[in-house]
């Protein structure tokens, strides 16, 4: 086992870059619960690094058992919290190659799926990456069958974003950088109702029915979608709201939506 007392050293260097968004195909994973999740997915884990207190805790221990296989750094707790990506680091980093995305991911995924009625998830200029990974988590709770994700979103893979998603985007099928009309032609190819949620529209989100194949549409979380944009989706939902309250969080309203659609598959 190497250990690491200086910022200058490679891994460090290199953990850094990746935290910093520097590589395309790899990816910076903080704390126990995300590590964990990330061996649990039997991602590609390049390097792990941990601090002397971590694997002096119960969990830490069982952890650095099970990642066995893997090459372990123990890195002093000041050169650990120069690359650290929180404010309270739990003392453990895994540098991991991401997984695989794109187009093709979702259409195996739809060709294999079990659940008679396919949902999909499109989510267009997702900006904020915690919003975005707390979607993602929602995603799969609900059995949601992958994710597409279009240009100028925030990193689906960014360390905020993994936080969020809590592994969901380690298992989810992810198209990421679809054209947004590219994504809607292709729904309609494969025989997928789109629906957008809309604060104009006619239908409550209960009313509309999930018992069909359907591509569910999330606009930014400050614009929403355009007219041009809308027209090309081929119903409209709404989450009734009291108080005069205008919006919620786009995580709650996908929350809503999803576990209504989840609800209706089931009965």
């Amino acid at each position: 086992m190497l250990k690491i007392t200086s910022r200058d050293n490679q891994k460090i260097k290199l953990a850094k870059k990746i935290r910093d968004g520097k590589f395309s195909d790899l990816i910076f994973i903080e704390g126990l619960r995300l590590a964990e999740e990330a061996l649990r997915s039997e991602l590609e884990v390049h390097d792990i690094l941990f601090t002397e207190n971590f694997s002096k805790t119960g969990r830490g221990k069982a952890f650095l058992q099970k990642a066995g296989k893997f090459t372990v750094s123990e890195v002093s707790e000041n050169v650990f919290d120069s690359i650290s990506d929180t404010k309270h680091s739990q003392g453990v980093i895994l540098l991991s190659s991401k997984p695989v995305t794109g187009k093709n991911i979702v259409e195996a995924r739809l060709q294999n799926i079990e659940r008679e009625f396919p949902l999909l998830v499109l989510l267009h200029q997702i900006n904020n990456p915690s919003n975005l990974g707390a979607i993602l988590r929602t995603c799969e709770a609900a059995d949601i069958s992958g994710v597409i994700l279009t240009e100028n979103s925030a990193d689906v893979f960014s360390p905020k974003a993994l936080r969020g998603a809590m592994g969901a985007s380690f298992r989810l099928p992810v198209w990421d950088e679809a054209a947004y009309f590219e994504a809607l032609d292709w729904a309609k190819e494969k025989n997928l109702i789109s629906v957008c949620a809309d604060i104009n529209a006619d239908k409550s989100y209960t009313e509309i029915d999930w018992k069909k194949p359907r591509l569910l549409i999330f606009g930014s979380e400050a614009r929403g979608l355009n007219e041009r944009e809308r027209e090309k989706v081929d119903e409209s939902l709404l989450i009734p709201m009291e108080n005069d309250v205008e919006s919620l969080n786009l995580a709650v309203s996908s929350g809503i939506i999803l576990f209504e659609a989840l609800r209706q598959m089931k009965k």
